[in-house]
């Protein structure tokens, strides 16, 4: 159970901070804390069904690409409808500059690109990201679509900005933060009245680049790039790129931060989403003390109204009451606070998110409040990374070395430490009360566990989800560090047959289970006669299982290594590995005959420091 215990400061502001107990820290300490049972009491309805339309927006946004546009008018880049709803309903920055400064009492400020570029060059493009706006894919031929996208010349229609948030970095309260290198250009409404906001990153200064320079570099451009896209084709929740582009200027980065700066190639990527709001947008606002606190009261009214407009239509007849665990079973009626609502979908949809990561084996790298989309999508990509040798305590991130805070194993604990900062500044704004608030990180749990146990019950092809098989599978393999993607893309070419000598068990298995003793060979047999006697309970037969789950177990992944040879390219001119890539990785289930060896296990190469590994440098 979660509790609220008195008095943190935040900024100028003093409230309660949501301190998670028994509920859901302590169920995590087991020895790999990413797949523990969380316990909880029977909810007076099913919780499917308010679940229900997260899973409906999540599967609306993986199918855009499974959409055809025939019926929808494709428009040119003047035709754009803009309609910049964030810009005209909420408070703005009175100044216009972009100096570095503290900027109180406002959403955003109004800013333009000031990048310079000299003959920019468009490196590559995603025409599924086009559709989600009805844009032409001719335009992306037009001479001057490097110039808009690079900021040099914006389109029209556009009302650049740049938003105003803080954040929690690394557990500690950092106070306003802001888009420092990235400038929206504003929204742009669909044929079917759908928003998406369009977004430069590396487009110059902002009153919140501080003491940066607000530009951004290649290598990090394309990696944003490819990841954005291969998240959504694993059907991650994700931010999206329409287009990567040069700049033709040089950029000083310190990749290391270790005094050795040196000249990069400049880029920029224009993001894409429904809405780029974080946890940080409203915990900004709360921390400034009172006079601000109706500013998280408008943002969550704009995020509602545009973003969740099923939350103002609940109506008391659905009966959306549910009994907590509190030892009264007190009851949370979400027909009757809309904030409190909206905060159990932000962390369903929180939790959903993470479940997923988990399951595919991605570490975001910076789970900082900052980077924790209020949509549940995956934001933010700097050092980032897909597990190769599986190691619970992988971090990509240098600067995480020393706790590993943001590791894969951590992140279902971080989430939820994440969206109990969010919750708290709903409670400062009395938007939500301290029970609500209870109930909001108890959703958490509950879906994060439905959610996770689900993902891998299908990755392994059971009929049933067994917890005492899952745990021994993800405790061999990392102690012998078996390829993560790999093994269960190979552990679908077992059969279920219980008549198949002991000594023939590894026979399927034997291109990922490399170099083992005879102990670690008998540990495998063992785990995988409890696997097939599992298996063999089911009606499903192989061939059948085999391609269900291939359907859920990627055959390629954006492997860090793989960026980097498309980084080497680039950055001498050449955009091809680039281009293949994002071929390769917009079907990542596929076999894709010819392209075997991008699922290849990582050369010696891939361990160095700025490949397996990066800083939050830029």
């Amino acid at each position: 159970m979660v509790r609220l215990t008195p008095s943190l400061s935040l900024g100028h502001t003093h409230f309660s901070p949501i301190t998670v107990s028994s509920f859901f820290f302590s169920s995590l300490r087991t020895k790999f804390h990413f797949y523990p049972p969380i316990h909880h009491r029977a909810m007076s309805m099913d919780s499917q069904s308010f679940s229900s339309s997260i899973d409906s927006v999540t599967q609306h946004l993986q199918n855009h690409t499974l959409q055809t546009h025939s019926h929808a008018s494709r428009s040119k880049l003047e035709d754009l409808n803009w309609d910049n709803s964030f810009v005209r309903t909420l408070p703005a920055d009175p100044r216009t500059d972009s100096l570095p400064r503290q900027v109180l009492h406002a959403c955003y400020t109004k800013v333009s690109p000031s990048v310079e570029v000299d003959n920019p060059q468009l490196v590559a493009w995603s025409e599924s990201v086009a559709d989600l706006f009805d844009l032409d894919h001719k335009e992306f031929e037009r001479p001057d679509f490097p110039l808009i996208f690079s900021g040099a010349s914006p389109p029209v229609g556009a009302l650049p900005y740049a938003q105003c948030y803080g954040g929690h970095q690394f557990g500690t309260w950092a106070g306003q933060l802001g888009d420092g290198r990235a400038i929206t250009l504003g929204e742009i409404l669909n044929s079917k009245s759908e928003r998406w906001e369009l977004q430069l990153k590396g487009a110059g200064k902002t009153p919140y680049s501080r003491f940066a320079d607000g530009l951004a570099v290649l290598r990090s451009s394309i990696r944003e790039f490819l990841c954005s896209e291969a998240m959504h084709h694993l059907g991650i929740p994700t931010t999206r790129a329409l287009c990567l582009v040069t700049t033709g200027k040089l950029v000083y980065r310190d990749m290391f931060y270790d005094g050795n700066a040196k000249e990069e190639p400049g880029a920029i990527v224009c993001r894409v989403a429904q809405s780029f709001l974080r946890f940080g947008s409203y915990q900004i606002h709360a921390s400034r003390g009172d006079e601000d606190l109706g500013i998280v009261r408008s943002l969550a009214d704009y995020a509602i109204r545009h973003h969740f407009p099923q939350i103002e239509s609940i109506s008391k007849s659905e009966s959306l009451s549910f009994s907590t665990s509190d030892e009264d079973h007190s009851v949370v009626d979400l027909t009757s606070n809309k904030y409190a609502a909206w905060a159990v979908e932000v962390a369903e949809r929180t939790a959903s998110l993470i479940a997923r990561w988990q399951g595919v084996g991605f570490t975001h790298g910076v789970m900082n409040t900052d980077n924790m989309s209020i949509l549940g999508l995956t934001i933010d990509y700097g050092p980032f990374g897909f597990l190769d040798a599986f190691d619970p305590h992988f971090t990509p991130n240098t600067t995480d070395l020393p706790g590993r805070r943001y590791c894969f194993s951590n992140q279902p604990d971080i989430g939820l430490w994440n969206l109990a900062q969010f919750v708290t500044t709903l409670l400062a704004a009395q938007l939500i009360n301290e029970k609500e608030a209870n109930y909001v990180l108890e959703r958490y749990g509950m879906r994060f566990m439905d959610d996770y146990q689900a993902i891998m019950t299908k990755k392994l092809g059971l009929p049933k989800y067994n917890k005492q098989l899952i745990s021994k599978l993800l405790s061999n393999m990392a102690v012998d560090k078996v390829d993560y993607t790999n093994f269960f893309r190979t552990l679908s070419n077992v059969k279920a047959d219980t008549s198949i000598p002991d000594d023939e068990l590894l026979v399927p298995l034997k291109s990922v289970l490399l170099d083992m003793g005879e102990e670690r060979r008998e540990a495998w047999t063992s785990w995988l006669k409890a696997y097939i006697h599992e298996l063999s309970t089911s009606d499903i037969s192989d061939d059948q299982r085999k391609t269900s789950m291939n359907l859920v177990n990627p055959k390629y992944v954006l492997r860090n290594y793989l960026c980097q040879t498309a980084i080497d390219a680039a950055e001498i001119g050449d955009f091809g590995e680039v281009r293949r890539l994002l071929k390769l990785v917009e079907h990542p289930f596929d076999e894709q005959p010819g392209m075997e060896n991008y699922a290849r296990l990582p050369p010696a190469w891939a361990y160095r420091p700025g490949v397996c590994m990066l800083s939050c440098s830029s």
